[in-house]
């Protein structure tokens, strides 16, 4: 770690808990029977990701997911159901996260959502009081972004933005396809195999 200077972690299933069975059991509650489809561990498809991707508005996206349900559910049901996937963040994580930013420049890089971050992301990060500002110096976001990984344009946007070397970076993620994309920029990586308690890499 001596060389490093900057850390980037990925959030779902590297420092947030997930579950997404329990998103597919919500979401067909409401009548989506084919959420299967649409969810995935790593990648999400239709409405799902062009939510993440920026494309269309959160908003829109209840409109969407409405329609194709074929019946009325209100926002605040579709939120309730998205947010199930996400369970929580082990203690040990965010205390990790807080004496690392003590010593490197913290990034967020994730593939997400604004009616997740807005809603229980941010909640989840407030357990030990501190807003999620308090964890990272800069959140990349995908929706913001209007890129996701493991596309090489949000690694180019975040690169550019930031001014980071890859060579002093490196990143912490749970897919296969999103450290093979960084290791091309020249990143250091450290592949999370979920529940995997990583603090170790940092000793």
């Amino acid at each position: 770690m001596k060389d490093i200077k900057t850390i980037i972690f990925d959030l779902g299933g590297v420092l947030m808990d997930l579950d997404k069975q329990k998103c597919i059991d919500a979401f067909k509650k409401l009548g989506f029977s084919d959420i299967d489809k649409y969810l995935g561990n790593y990648e999400q498809k239709g409405m799902f990701m062009d939510l993440e991707n920026g494309t269309i508005s959160a908003p829109k996206f209840r409109d969407e997911i409405r329609r194709h349900i074929g019946q009325a559910v209100s926002d605040q049901q579709i939120d309730e159901a998205f947010n199930s996937f996400l369970v929580g963040i082990p203690g040990q994580k965010l205390s990790l996260l807080e004496q690392l930013h003590q010593k490197y420049t913290i990034f967020m890089l994730s593939n997400t959502n604004p009616i997740m971050v807005e809603g229980r992301i941010s909640e989840l990060f407030r357990a030990q009081g501190q807003d999620i500002f308090y964890y990272f110096d800069r959140l990349y976001l995908s929706y913001q972004l209007r890129a996701t990984k493991p596309s090489p344009i949000i690694f180019e946007k975040l690169i550019a933005d930031s001014g980071i070397l890859p060579q002093e970076s490196l990143l912490l993620d749970d897919s296969p396809k999103n450290i093979e994309t960084a290791r091309k920029f020249g990143f250091h990586t450290h592949l999370v195999v979920p529940p995997e308690d990583f603090s170790f890499i940092f000793d």
